[in-house]
């Protein structure tokens, strides 16, 4: 059993010295993670890797009720679903200050000009996710691990405890399920 696990499993019988354990054995790779992760976002997102990475870990281990975690690869899953909520409500509050969440009458001479662009293809693809949990979960965790945590082929069958080629053959066919949702979605709404 790695440290990694058996420090996860001090964390869920209330050890409240573990988390201080866990974070030095994994924040290298959940910094990469989060660096190759945010290498994605547009150049002139707020978030950098270091804050995703804490507020992850904090989503993780410093909860009132632990959570639980089978192993070092259900860990680094779960990690890359927290990453990926970060960035999911952060362009979710985007959106919602950009139509007016935050109102303040201001004169039109004092407002500067700046685009402010907002992530809509990030809560589309979060949405096709919700939809795609129900047929394949499976599907939905490697996409995380993929995309959310920048993990290859290879790497992400492993946390998930499949060989590479049966990532690979889920991998195809999840982005060709995501591909068709999203794109089916945009056609309708260009029909209305």
């Amino acid at each position: 059993m790695s440290d990694v696990t058996q420090i996860l499993q001090q964390i869920e019988s209330g050890d409240p010295s573990a988390a201080e354990q866990l974070l030095p054995l994994v924040y290298e790779e959940l910094r990469k993670l989060a660096a190759l992760r945010m290498a994605q976002e547009s150049p002139d997102h707020t978030l950098q890797a270091t804050a995703l990475v804490h507020e992850a870990y904090v989503r993780l281990v410093d909860r009132e009720q632990a959570q639980h975690f089978e192993n070092r690869g259900h860990f680094f899953s779960a990690a890359a679903e927290a990453m990926r909520r970060i960035l999911v409500d952060g362009a979710r509050r985007k959106g919602r200050l950009k139509r007016g969440g935050d109102r303040v009458r201001e004169e039109l001479d004092e407002i500067p000009v700046v685009a402010s662009e907002i992530h809509e293809d990030l809560i589309e693809l979060d949405e096709a996710l919700d939809r795609l949990e129900t047929e394949d979960a499976q599907a939905v965790q490697l996409i995380q691990l993929r995309y959310f945590a920048g993990l290859s082929i290879p790497e992400a069958a492993e946390m998930l405890g499949v060989s590479p080629r049966t990532a690979d053959r889920i991998w195809a066919w999840a982005r060709a399920w995501l591909h068709r949702e999203i794109r089916g979605a945009e056609h309708n709404s260009e029909k209305i």
